[in-house]
């Protein structure tokens, strides 16, 4: 893949408690590496990576890496408002992790107002469910994911399990988002940037046509 070449950049954040994993995540993603020592993010840090979400589509994701620590709160809400996507990580062997993750939810969602932020709730440290040191129930998690209107999945950046469909399953649900027009592009937001956006409404014209007539066909059957 040309990493020259992109038609859509999204900004995605990652969204948690200290040390609940964040940036193992990102590190496995981006390069394939996991570390068992990783110094904490000051503020905010940035990846890359290039995904294909569809045959010719090429998007560049730009992740920000955002400390968990209250007393970086104020540098990392500058960053909120420019996202479209959005990672909430908590630790499953750390049950405090989970139950602030309504209180992340809801700070970006007040913060980034008019715009749309797509997220995906992840349970993090899945290897160590083996070991019974599971604080957080699979059934629970998936309660709190049903609330907040997000899909669940449950990582290990350790073992690399999960992690590959994590980041994939936000960067997909905002490129479906952005062609059904649930996400929409604005001047003055960095959340999406689109290099042909005269190639992506010729691609929702198409999409909408195409639903219609299945709509048709559906209606002709009944």
């Amino acid at each position: 893949m040309d990493l020259t070449l992109w038609q859509y950049q999204f900004r995605i954040i990652m969204l948690g408690d200290s040390t609940v994993g964040k940036t193992s995540l990102l590190k496995r993603y981006t390069e394939d590496m996991f570390l068992d020592t990783i110094n904490q993010t000051v503020g905010v840090d940035f990846y890359v990576h290039f995904l294909e979400v569809e045959p010719g589509v090429r998007v560049k994701l730009q992740f920000w890496d955002t400390a968990g620590q209250e007393r970086f709160r104020s540098v990392t809400r500058s960053y909120y408002r420019n996202s479209v996507g959005g990672l909430l990580v908590f630790d499953m062997t750390n049950r405090a992790s989970f139950e602030h993750i309504k209180e992340w939810h809801a700070e970006v969602h007040e913060r980034v107002q008019p715009y749309k932020v797509v997220f995906v709730l992840v349970g993090h440290k899945w290897d160590k469910d083996e070991d019974g040191g599971r604080a957080v129930g699979r059934e629970e998690a998936e309660k709190l994911a049903g609330q907040l209107g997000v899909p669940y999945v449950e990582t290990s950046a350790k073992n690399g399990h999960n992690v590959r469909e994590a980041f994939e399953m936000v960067a997909r649900r905002v490129y479906q988002g952005l062609l059904s027009g649930e996400v929409q592009l604005q001047e003055g937001w960095d959340g999406i940037k689109c290099a042909a956006p005269q190639a992506l409404q010729l691609r929702r014209e198409s999409m909408a046509q195409a639903n219609a007539t299945a709509k048709e066909k559906k209606k002709c059957c009944a």
